[in-house]
């Protein structure tokens, strides 16, 4: 009974996470208690696993087709943006479980990190405060405020500009 009340609860957040439309997306993640500020914007296709874990903090944007596996938690600051088809995981199988046994620990991401589309950021990770990741990186440990990585696994490319005035979420594609 247990499985399929989990099977018809991820159903039901894949579902809302279809609905065009910001406002009414907003209403069904807020019934299924996935919280999140009203300066942040959460794009189209999100699958999200344990929404009551995540949270997300002001002028934050989640692009589309991502996936936050709140199972263990995610913290993500504000003025974060995460592009197209990121990848949060926070649980994992353990290679080395004679039963395929799972592992992980919650994923932290601080204000103003930048998550370039299709990066992968693996459970327990600490992407630190403006730190960027380039498209396509897959991250397996935390990185460090202010440089940016990639590649697979993800190494330290360069350092990036502190002096950032922006706030994401004000402007966001209706209907998206």
């Amino acid at each position: 009974m247990k499985s399929f009340i989990v099977g018809l609860w991820m159903f039901l957040l894949k579902i809302v996470g279809n609905i065009p439309s910001h406002t009414i997306r907003r209403i069904f993640y807020y019934l299924l208690r996935f919280r999140y500020p009203k300066s942040s914007v959460v794009y189209s296709g999100l699958e999200v696993r344990s929404p009551a874990r995540i949270k997300i903090g002001a002028n934050s944007v989640i692009g589309n087709n991502c996936i936050l596996d709140g199972r263990k938690g995610i913290n993500i600051g504000s003025n974060v943006n995460l592009s197209t088809g990121v990848w949060i995981w926070t649980l994992q199988h353990d290679p080395q479980s004679s039963t395929f046994a799972t592992k992980g620990d919650q994923v932290i991401i601080m204000d103003y990190a930048w998550l370039s589309c299709r990066t992968v950021i693996l459970p327990g990770v600490k992407i630190g405060e403006g730190s960027v990741i380039a498209a396509g990186s897959v991250v397996t440990k935390d990185t460090e405020s202010w440089s940016i990585y990639g590649g697979v696994p993800a190494k330290m490319i360069g350092k990036r500009n502190k002096d950032l005035k922006y706030q994401l979420g004000n402007n966001h594609i209706p209907f998206m």
